[in-house]
């Protein structure tokens, strides 16, 4: 990890400030000064300080993955062929879910082993907002757009409201963007199967100020601090 990422994740520095501060020689590692932003150093071994201040490494662990189709997200399926688990590293394997994606279903996927992060993003009170890119069979008529979007009965419990996105429609296939602020088992495909619509493809690309963006298909990436900050600090009301 570069000196200037590893400041920037573990303080809370933007990634340009660290280079600043760096460059100006208010940075040691191992008690040498360093000067150079893309420095090599191993979080595990290396002790680094600012302002001759310790940084200190939090015992919290916190992923963005990119899942793939076919693998699960519980790892106590014992049915399971693939899971996430398998995309991450072996210390990651004790990480639990911030809200799961159903086996077919890709995308953005936060863990952590965090409780009180992973209740901000997932307790139904903090109006987390999750996006998605999604395609059913058939066209989608304004009706049906209509009554998602206010809340139908799933299970005897009314839905929270939606909004949906058309993107593209047609006689056999409708692409839309939905947006829910809950995370029932598999919410998304039950709300348009009480339609008779199926869901052939499914797509988590946001969650609460987390983006997706370009991180590559069953590829992840740490958190920054500013990030995790920013869902403790506002708790995503």
């Amino acid at each position: 990890m570069r000196l200037q990422v590893f400041l920037s994740h573990y303080t809370s520095l933007s990634r340009r400030k660290s280079m600043e501060v760096i460059q100006k020689g208010l940075v040691r590692v191992n008690q040498q000064v360093i000067i150079e932003p893309s420095f090599p150093v191993d979080p595990k071994k290396d002790k680094v300080s600012y302002d001759n201040q310790p940084v200190e490494m939090s015992a919290y662990q916190y992923i963005l993955l990119n899942k793939p189709a076919g693998y699960t997200t519980t790892k106590q399926d014992r049915y399971a062929l693939k899971t996430v688990y398998d995309l991450l590293p072996d210390e990651c394997r004790k990480l639990a879910p911030a809200g799961r994606l159903d086996k077919d279903t890709e995308g953005l996927l936060i863990l952590s082993n965090d409780g009180d992060f992973i209740y901000y993003l997932t307790h139904p009170k903090f109006n987390v907002e999750k996006r998605y890119f999604a395609c059913i069979d058939g066209e989608l008529d304004k009706e049906t757009q209509r009554k998602i979007e206010t809340g139908i009965i799933l299970e005897g419990i009314k839905t929270y409201p939606a909004t949906i996105k058309v993107i593209r429609t047609g006689k056999k296939q409708t692409d839309l963007e939905i947006i829910i602020h809950e995370g029932r088992k598999r919410q998304i495909r039950m709300m348009f199967a009480k339609f008779h619509f199926k869901v052939i493809y499914l797509k988590r690309l946001t969650q609460g100020p987390f983006l997706l963006g370009n991180l590559k298909q069953g590829s992840w990436r740490e958190l920054s601090l500013e990030e995790i900050r920013r869902v403790k600090s506002l708790k995503i009301k």
